[in-house]
C-alpha cells in the first residue's frame, strides 16, 4: 500500500476545493468531524458494554423452597377406543 504524503493531501485537498466551493468546504468538515466523533462515542459504548457483560454477578441470595404439599394419588388416564382406565389395547 503506497504511503500518503504531504503532497498528496494538498492535491486531494485543492480538487475538493475546486468541486466544492469555498462555502462549502467548511460545512462538509464539520458534518465530517461530528460523524466520527459519533462513531468514536459508538465504539466506547459497545466496548463499554462488552466489558460490562463479560464481568461475573454477584450472587443474589436464594429464598427458601415452600415446602411441599402431599399430593393425592389419581386414577390412571383412560385408553383411547376401550372406555376403562389404565387398560390396555
Amino acid at each position: 500500500m503506497p504511503d500518503i504524503g504531504p503532497m498528496e493531501i494538498i492535491l486531494v485537498l485543492a480538487i475538493a476545493l475546486l468541486v466544492l466551493g469555498p462555502s462549502k468546504l467548511p460545512e462538509i468538515g464539520k458534518s465530517l468531524g461530528s460523524s466520527i466523533r459519533e462513531f468514536r462515542k459508538a465504539a466506547t459504548d459497545v466496548q463499554e458494554s462488552v466489558r460490562l457483560d463479560t464481568q461475573p454477578h454477584p450472587a443474589a441470595p436464594v429464598p427458601p423452597a415452600p415446602a411441599a404439599a402431599p399430593s393425592a394419588q389419581s386414577a390412571p388416564a383412560p385408553q383411547p377406543g376401550t372406555g376403562e382406565p389404565g387398560v390396555g389395547a
